[in-house]
């Protein structure tokens, strides 16, 4: 039969198919808008940092206030840049910063690709002055610039990570995010600017957990692909989502659906996290894949698209694997569930704390909403600064104690509260050794007691 709101016959079969295929490919843009319209479009928004284009810096850790992102870091104060590319480049320029501190810039495209980096470990301490380009620019480097970084999209999502030692160190870090710096091409030429981009009118996002039903997701979809060029090996896949209306000027329209093409859209976003669920309980859960095989460039991750929508889906904006990873636990030693109705302890043996440049942590995570736990102590992880705080085992090795309730006085200062119920830790290596990379180092797993 032909669905009505498309150019061709399509059978609601070959609908939920592509539908299927296109939410796996569109959920990390979709979810990437929620959390950059919250950032930058919705000034009533508890978690609106401020204008596009502007540098937005917070001098304190993150904590379960923190929302809209789902497995937030709250090791490093963040600064964000939402960059509109669309007028012309942006110059970002980076200060000198002591050698000892760990300092990233990660630079994620519209689809949630981690195309560039800055910082201690791809551009060193010393600073720098570097180029941010969209799409369309076609110019030369100019004098005084000493990279470009070019982005497949018109927006672009600058994650700033400055790490902090300590409560008394964040009048330190406030004079470094203070020192980062962001002017349009045109001011740092002494030019005249080009004309401004059009104005956009923003769509209202879905929440996190409406993207996961509703059909109205493609709507915000084909939003996203506008600003998104189509790349030359994505053609004949563009091209499929398109033969439903899925693209940049389709006529999809999640209000003017036949039941049976709403039918079948919402079977494909089913069957999408189907395939998700498998992959997290085959491949996740299991060891068999990791954090590194989640995030990285287009190169890396190729054409998996799974693999894509998994990293937004479990942790969005994690960073490419030479920059970090990300041991997960959701399972305990024995393979059941992680739950605050048991408890556990997470042993790092004499000599095999985790083998990093810059530093570790170890965070708890309620679930299902991946977010941090509002507890008596106000502590969300446990890393590296704080091992001069822990207990040390007779052996030298250091014993966490994972747990709803405190473990009593003499075990408090390694204790890391655990909410009632499910929970999930993520292992945190920042700038990690070669050790970690090629798995010569393994993490440990929790135990339960």
């Amino acid at each position: 039969m032909r669905i009505s709101n498309t150019s061709g016959a399509v059978t609601p079969e070959q609908a939920r198919e592509i539908t299927k295929q296109a939410y796996i490919y569109g959920f990390p843009m979709v979810d990437n808008y929620r959390v950059q319209h919250s950032y930058f479009v919705d000034k009533q928004s508890p978690q609106y940092a401020g204008t596009w284009n502007g540098l937005h810096s917070t001098a304190r850790v993150y904590t379960p206030a923190d929302t809209t992102v789902q497995t937030p870091n709250s090791d490093t104060p963040y600064s964000f840049l939402g960059a509109d590319l669309r007028a012309e480049p942006l110059v970002l320029t980076l200060p000198p910063i002591e050698p000892e501190r760990y300092y990233s810039v990660q630079l994620v495209d519209a689809y949630t690709y981690n195309f560039d980096y800055l910082g201690s470990r791809a551009t060193g301490n010393s600073g720098g002055t570097f180029l941010l380009a969209g799409p369309g620019w076609k110019g030369e480097k100019p004098a005084g610039v000493d990279r470009v970084l070019q982005s497949d999209t018109d927006f672009v999502l600058a994650i700033y990570r400055t790490q902090l030692f300590g409560p008394d160190d964040l009048d330190n870090v406030k004079k470094i995010q203070a020192g980062y710096g962001v002017r349009p091409l045109s001011e740092f030429l002494n030019q005249q600017a080009p004309p401004a981009a059009p104005p956009i009118d923003f769509p209202t996002p879905l929440s996190a957990g409406e993207q996961k039903t509703s059909p109205e997701f493609f709507d915000i979809m084909k939003f996203t692909l506008r600003h998104a060029p189509v790349p030359p090996s994505e053609k004949a896949l563009r091209d499929q989502f398109a033969s439903i209306g899925i693209g940049p000027d389709g006529d999809f329209d999640s209000a003017k659906l036949s039941p049976e093409m709403r039918s079948a859209v919402e079977g494909g976003i089913t069957d999408a996290w189907t395939e998700f669920d498998t992959l997290k309980k085959d491949k996740v859960d299991t060891g068999q894949v990791s954090s590194g095989d989640f995030f990285g460039t287009r190169d890396t991750l190729g054409d998996n698209y799974l693999y894509r929508m998994a990293a937004a889906a479990i942790g969005i904006y994690g960073n490419t694997k030479e920059e970090a990873i990300y041991p997960i636990f959701s399972n305990d030693a024995a393979g059941a569930p992680l739950d605050g109705a048991n408890n556990y302890i997470y042993r790092f043996p004499p000599g095999q704390l985790p083998p990093v440049k810059a530093f570790w942590s170890l965070t708890m995570y309620t679930m299902p909403s991946s977010l941090l736990l509002d507890n008596p102590l106000d502590r969300y992880l446990v890393n590296s600064p704080m091992l001069p705080e822990l207990v040390k085992d007779p052996d030298g090795g250091y014993t966490l104690y994972i747990q709803n309730q405190s473990p009593g006085p003499d075990k408090e200062a390694n204790w890391l509260p655990a909410p009632e119920g499910p929970f999930l830790l993520v292992e945190r290596l920042y700038w990690p050794k070669e050790p970690a990379l090629t798995g010569q180092w393994q993490p440990t797993t929790p135990q339960k007691v």
